[in-house]
């Protein structure tokens, strides 16, 4: 895969709606106005043309997304093996092909995969599937917590679709220095890091040399996820839950969360 530039966000489909609404305030008062809401689309991943999973998703960086998907979930072994990505408007919604090496599938059922926005259980088919096993990941830095502070610092104003509908997570990717270098928004927190991991790929950068920076709760399920990619570092303004630390801790993972007296790292 070769490198690309990031994107023109508002080269991207249509990504907020207005909705017309009402504001109360405190003092009785009341005026008429316009919100913008997210989208949320049906986005069907295939790979070699054969439907895997349909995921909703807000729709943007939906390449990213598809790429970030299939490697997180483990539905594509080998990064190398993606041949070419193509993002297509369909009816009632969008779909993304992966032409893959056949080698590097994960079998798949005869039935496509339906993910809610968001979930973070796609690909399961099975209770017992539900937390997978990581391999230990080694550490190339250890996490500053100047590093994080910056990052949070920054990241308001690197999210252009939350600016003006206030309700989309974001997934960064940070230097150890702690400047950000891409940023992915969703409505779903798992989309936001699979189009931020796909980007990562895509752009063919090292994911030992940075970390994640998520503005949502730490789920075991991102554990998951940045775990299969080897990414050892993981900071979310939210604490993690206690599975996604029991979890980190296996890994060799640092998570890290932000309070109001400063940056907790999780050992």
């Amino acid at each position: 895969m070769t490198a690309r530039p990031d994107p023109d966000w508002a080269s991207e489909p249509a990504t907020s709606r207005p909705a017309e609404g009402r504001l109360y305030r405190p003092d009785g008062t009341a005026k008429d106005l316009v919100w913008q809401v997210p989208e949320e689309v049906p986005v069907a991943i295939m790979h070699n043309s054969v439907s895997t999973a349909v995921m909703m998703a807000t729709p943007a960086d939906l390449e990213d997304f598809a790429v970030g998907f299939s490697l997180s979930e483990g539905f594509v072994t080998d990064p190398a093996a993606i041949r070419n990505v193509v993002a297509l408007t369909v009816e009632n919604g969008f779909c993304v092909d992966i032409a893959v090496d056949e080698a590097a599938l994960k079998p798949r059922s005869v039935r496509a995969l339906e993910g809610r926005t968001g979930c973070g259980l796609c690909g399961v088919e099975d209770i017992a599937d539900v937390v997978k096993p990581v391999a230990p990941i080694g550490k190339a830095f250890a996490l500053a917590p100047a590093a994080v502070q910056k990052a949070f610092a920054e990241l308001p104003a690197r999210q252009p679709m939350n600016k003006i509908n206030h309700s989309v997570h974001a997934a960064a990717w940070v230097t150890p220095e702690g400047e950000i270098k891409l940023v992915r928004e969703d409505i779903g927190r798992h989309n936001a890091l699979d189009k931020l991991l796909g980007a990562v790929t895509r752009e063919g950068l090292d994911r030992s040399s940075g970390f994640v920076a998520m503005t949502s709760r730490c789920s075991f399920e991102l554990v998951q996820k940045c775990a299969h990619l080897g990414i050892a570092h993981l900071v979310t303004i939210s604490a993690p839950t206690g599975l996604a630390l029991h979890l980190a801790r296996g890994a060799g993972m640092t998570l890290a969360s932000r309070s109001p007296d400063g940056i907790v790292c999780f050992h």
